[in-house]
């Protein structure tokens, strides 16, 4: 019983907690720093839920877009070496990151709650475009441009399964009112990915190394005749991205693995507590039966000690 009034407890908290929460979201937020150098002194809050909710399926579907656009154009940069095309799909990398950033500080201020490695993933990446768009043609950029592009295909295909399988995920925890309505898909793996999307495991610490990969082609071509200082830059670039995607999805797996222990130690202490639970009960109706005289008939028993169990305690028979 003490059990199931905790369990009670503890569901009215998450309860309240998430009406605060809902209450919270209605209310004007201010701007982050980034936003207030990037846009001024503007509110973007979002006081209508539906607009946020709107503002954020055009964010899921902008990244969408983009994302198919990338991998077309990295697959004809590897069947064509055109330094124009090369151009053109190295700024579509640096618009496309700038605008990540800055809608997903929008989506911060109207309540979403992106993890912050993944938002500063995003900064990171915007970075590393900028270089790559400077980096000058030569034999440097040659050697590294193939496996660059190989890369940019992989990564595309990877962030295509994972928007597609994540977004009937969170639709399916949203509906359980397991999930916010403001959650976004991200690049990495986060706890609530654990139903039905842990096979994406594998793939994502493949993409992961072919960054470490990266860095440590970029930091062998710095010892080459033309090296720039783009490439010594690229490769402390690649590898921060390399420990921290791979950190992050580290600590997720043993922090979902404990939880789950968890969840199974409580399941097994409210199994037990209801079997002690209907133990007692047993033993309480085997007392009330001893107390008749053994000449009374078995119907009588039965019929006494039923009658026995609706009477409240104050004595007196319900009507």
């Amino acid at each position: 019983e003490e059990s199931e009034k905790l369990a009670e407890l503890n569901k009215n908290i998450l309860k309240r907690k998430a009406q605060l929460h809902e209450i919270e979201q209605g209310l004007p937020q201010k701007n982050s720093l980034y936003l207030n150098i990037i846009l001024g002194d503007v509110n973007v809050s979002i006081l209508n839920r539906s607009d946020k909710v709107r503002y954020k399926d055009d964010y899921e579907k902008f990244k969408l877009i983009l994302n198919v656009i990338g991998l077309l154009l990295s697959f004809l940069n590897i069947v064509i070496n055109y330094r124009a095309l090369e151009l053109a799909f190295i700024f579509l990398l640096v618009w496309y990151y700038c605008t990540l950033t800055i809608r997903e500080s929008i989506l911060k201020v109207n309540g979403s709650r992106i993890k912050g490695w993944w938002r500063l993933h995003h900064f990171i990446s915007t970075a590393s475009a900028g270089v790559l768009l400077i980096w000058p043609q030569g034999e440097p950029w040659q050697l590294f441009r193939t496996q660059f592009m190989y890369f940019n295909v992989y990564i595309s295909l990877v962030q295509y399964m994972q928007f597609g399988y994540q977004k009937g995920v969170l639709y399916r925890l949203k509906a359980l009112g397991e999930r916010h309505d403001m959650d976004i898909t991200i690049e990495g793996f986060h706890s609530w990915m654990w139903r039905g999307l842990s096979f994406l495991i594998p793939f994502l610490f493949i993409g992961y190394i072919f960054q470490a990969y990266n860095a440590w082609t970029l930091y062998k071509l710095t010892e080459h005749p033309d090296a720039t200082w783009q490439i010594a830059v690229l490769s402390i670039l690649f590898l921060i991205l390399f420990v921290g995607n791979t950190t992050t999805t580290m600590l997720v797996i043993p922090q979902k693995l404990r939880g789950r222990i968890k969840e199974r130690y409580r399941l097994m202490s409210l199994s037990w507590a209801m079997k002690a639970r209907q133990h007692n009960k047993g033993a309480q109706y085997m007392s009330q039966l001893k107390s008749f005289p053994a000449s009374l008939p078995a119907e009588t028993w039965t019929r006494s000690v039923a009658l026995r169990a609706r009477t409240p305690r104050g004595g007196q028979e319900p009507n």
